[in-house]
């Protein structure tokens, strides 16, 4: 297992090697996307048995993800 940002985890063994909440199997990806879909944090929270900084280092991970992204615009 090797932390790859604040709180969030990689392990081969443990969803693929997908980004999760460091100490459980929620991915990243769940996580933000029940964010995006209106859910709030409490009830993301209660549901996947996190906590509201386990949201917000889901957050910033992705955010940072999408800074280093870089779109090539075609005509």
């Amino acid at each position: 297992m090797v932390e790859i940002a604040p709180g969030i985890t990689v392990d081969p063994s443990v969803r693929f090697g997908r980004p999760v909440i460091r100490g459980t199997r929620v991915p990243v990806e769940t996580v933000v996307g029940r964010i995006a879909a209106g859910m709030s944090f409490a009830n993301v929270a209660d549901e996947y048995g996190i906590t509201a900084d386990d949201i917000y280092n889901a957050l910033r991970y992705a955010a940072h993800r999408l800074a280093e992204e870089q779109v090539w615009a075609t005509a």
